[in-house]
């Protein structure tokens, strides 16, 4: 059923020869538009909300142009009025990883954002985490069962006894065993896991649980001096593991009673800690879409790049990521890298990822969905262009390869190369170091992370309205003309700042979240 708004199209840039529809259900063939855009276009065809128009003929073979870039080419002549969906467009060939500009745009500087503070949790190698959790990570996922009741006596014995503590989080994947343990690409999944057991959120506390016969042994995934040292007896001995097959474990209930057992003075440790007062700067945001639409691009996304900006004016570090939906932008990475060397690490890390493609004979015309497509996203060239707004307009300071953990050193806006599925991505930000996530859908998507609070942005006030239980923020506002896109980014900031202070997000009250989904490009045995 059609929006009783007037008809609305929007088109992103002047030599835009499309619009997308902005209407809630969409508008009727026949549909004469307003004043604006598209004055006096008269629609040939029903066109879906966030689906394109023609607002000129169109001839066979041209460039349709959004964000003033060819997102496909006709197939054959589109008169105006038309609905322009994926079955009439060829995709734009992908741009070649030579003879790119390198660091060639730098940033007009912006003024820095001093005296803004949260309330976290201060860690002893310097990180903040915004949450305060005991993290219980897995060497192998046959495990992962014992790991899970034991959590649940943990939350239900223990738990009221710890108040400050804000919950257990087992780390369970499908990883250990089972795998080609030294093949090229395994050292991804292992340093993802040893690098989220160390996540700020988690407050440097170690516990392991091993089986104790799988290929991924506890001394590889957390070699001794690659973690915090609580007491000086801990020193030689490496982290607090339970192995169940040791020999002391008599039973099955032997095993999870060492695990909550053990569990006990790391919570006790914990829940000694108060949040403190602490500069913006200590924000590590990761930014993310899933579920896209056209509206993606024009609302919720340019809403997360302002307050990315906001976020490296105050300081802080910011990391966007999904290697396929920003590969054919990859010119506005390169010019925007802060030196020639950060130019050179994107053009890597994107050339690996095309070769692990290769070797599975995938293309990038996979990554749009058939969501993203019903959605009014013809293919990954258009995808692509909304995507990448989400990292704002700042120079990009560094690249973080799939799996690496942030140095202290490394603020402002950072390339977290991760595949772009929506747990991949999460998992790999998470091993980076994040400690709050940006999450935009327009599609919709129950997409949660346990060791990290998520702030969920809704593309489309329909959406909004309809999951208003999941939903933190309405940037469909933008499109309905109620806020504009700075005032939505600085709405985005101050609920960052709200949320690393401790405010529950939906997903947090609800307790979304899903195991940890490792990229593992090294073959299974």
């Amino acid at each position: 059923m059609s929006s009783t708004r007037a008809p609305l199209a929007i088109r992103m840039h002047p030599a835009d020869n499309v619009a997308i529809i902005a209407n809630d259900g969409g508008l009727s063939a026949g549909t004469v538009m307003p004043a604006g855009v598209a004055e006096g276009l008269v629609l040939r065809d029903k066109v879906p909300q966030g689906h394109k128009v023609a607002l000129v003929d169109l001839a066979e073979g041209q460039a349709v142009l959004r964000y003033n870039v060819p997102v496909g080419y006709a197939r054959a002549a589109i008169p105006a009025g038309s609905w322009v969906h994926e079955r009439l467009l060829d995709i734009p060939p992908a741009r070649e990883l030579q003879g790119l500009p390198m660091a060639t745009v730098q940033p007009e500087p912006q003024a820095a954002l001093e005296g803004l503070t949260f309330e976290g949790y201060v860690n002893a190698d310097g990180s903040v985490g915004t949450r305060n959790l005991l993290a219980i990570t897995t060497t192998v996922q046959c495990v992962a069962g014992v790991v899970k009741i034991a959590v649940e006596r943990i939350e239900r014995e223990l738990l009221p006894l710890f108040p400050q503590v804000d919950g257990v989080v087992g780390l369970e994947h499908s990883y250990g065993c089972g795998v080609a343990i030294d093949a090229p690409g395994a050292e991804i999944p292992i340093r993802t896991l040893r690098h989220i057991s160390l996540n700020p959120n988690f407050g440097g506390e170690v516990m392991v649980v091993s089986l104790g016969c799988e290929k991924l042994q506890p001394d590889r995934l957390l070699p001794v001096g690659s973690f915090p040292i609580h007491d000086a007896r801990e020193k030689d001995l490496g982290p607090d593991l339970v192995c169940l097959q040791d020999d002391a474990h008599v039973g099955f209930m032997s095993m999870i009673e060492h695990i909550v057992q053990s569990a006990r003075p790391h919570l006790e440790r914990l829940n000694a800690r108060r949040r403190q007062t602490v500069p913006a700067s200590a924000l590590v945001v990761g930014v993310q879409c899933g579920g896209s639409d056209a509206f993606s691009g024009v609302t919720a996304n340019p809403a997360v790049g302002y307050m990315a900006d906001l976020i490296v004016r105050a300081g802080g570090t910011v990391m966007f990521s999904e290697n396929t939906e920003v590969r054919d932008a990859v010119e506005q990475l390169t010019s925007r890298a802060a030196t020639p060397q950060v130019a050179d690490d994107i053009v890597r890390e994107l050339g690996w990822y095309d070769q692990y493609l290769d070797r599975g004979k995938v293309d990038r015309t996979a990554n749009t969905t058939p969501g993203n497509k019903a959605g009014g996203l013809s293919n990954i060239a258009e995808k692509a262009m909304g995507s990448i707004i989400k990292s704002g307009s700042s120079a990009i300071a560094s690249v973080l390869a799939p799996g690496d953990k942030l140095k202290a050193d490394q603020k402002g806006l950072v390339f977290a190369a991760t595949p772009a599925s929506d747990f991949i991505c999460g998992t790999l930000q998470l091993a980076a170091g994040m400690n709050v996530h940006v999450f935009t859908t327009g599609r919709g998507t129950p997409y949660g992370l346990q060791a990290c609070p998520v702030v969920k942005v809704a593309t489309r006030t329909d959406l909004a309205r309809r999951w208003h239980d999941l939903m933190d923020m309405n940037a469909g506002r933008i499109a309905d003309g109620d806020i504009s896109i700075e005032e939505a980014g600085w709405e985005l900031f101050r609920m960052m700042l709200d949320v690393a202070s401790g405010r529950k997000t939906w997903a947090e009250q609800w307790k979304l979240h899903n195991a940890l989904v490792l990229f593992n490009p090294a073959p299974i045995t």
